[in-house]
């Protein structure tokens, strides 16, 4: 499904976010990616959905180049992947639900289709009895929640999530993290930036080190 080869990513005047990542990501897999703070978790994700472009090397997803697509050809890329990053970037002004809804129905879906589908993604996250709140009325767990629900309410094959559980308390954490399990027992592909692997029990884990794969569990 994913495959990094010889992936390299380089920021001005020299900074090596990224050096020579090699490896492999099947489709259903659960991974999670650890390392220490600036090793290259973030960038490494936010190459696959092409927010970031590989400075070297080939990146595949789902057969595609991801380094060669043209800006008309992302939506495409990115219609089967949800995206849920320590920016939540939620619409405060707007309900719970609305703020699942609405991306749905940018992309094209019929507005009976939309709302079905997002009250199916709040209802999984356990937050449809708080579709009408605003998300400054929730908690961080529950924003967290929140920003799930958006990242899955498409139905995407491939999650990937930048330190989910940050600045969590421990109860909240694991309660986060076992959504994203949830989802990988369904056959969505799985992949997580954290600062604490055991969250994600049965991941494979690679590690980071200064840009580079330092291993592999």
């Amino acid at each position: 499904m994913i495959r990094f080869d010889r992936i390299s990513k380089r920021y001005p005047p020299d900074i090596t976010a990224l050096a020579d990542i090699s490896v492999e990501i099947a489709a259903g897999e659960l991974v999670t990616i650890t390392g220490h703070s600036g090793a290259g978790k973030s960038t490494l994700l936010r190459l696959i959905p092409a927010i970031e472009r590989p400075t070297g090397g080939s990146l595949l997803v789902n057969g595609q180049n991801v380094g060669g697509l043209r800006r008309s050809a992302l939506p495409y890329l990115r219609r089967n992947i949800g995206l849920v990053f320590q920016n939540q970037k939620l619409l405060f002004d707007r309900s719970a639900l609305d703020n699942v809804l609405l991306p749905l129905e940018i992309t094209g879906f019929p507005l009976k289709e939309a709302r079905r589908r997002a009250e199916a993604a709040l209802d999984k996250v356990g937050l449809l009895k708080r579709a009408r709140a605003l998300p400054i009325a929730l908690s961080g767990g529950e924003q967290q929640r929140l920003a799930i629900a958006r990242a899955v309410a498409h139905r995407p094959a491939l999650l990937l999530a930048d330190e989910p559980t940050a600045y969590l308390d421990a109860e909240t954490a694991r309660d986060v993290a076992a959504i994203f399990l949830e989802f990988h027992h369904v056959g969505v592909t799985v992949l997580a930036a954290t600062y604490d692997a055991s969250l994600f029990p049965g991941a494979r884990q690679l590690r980071l080190d200064h840009g580079r794969l330092q291993g592999q569990a």
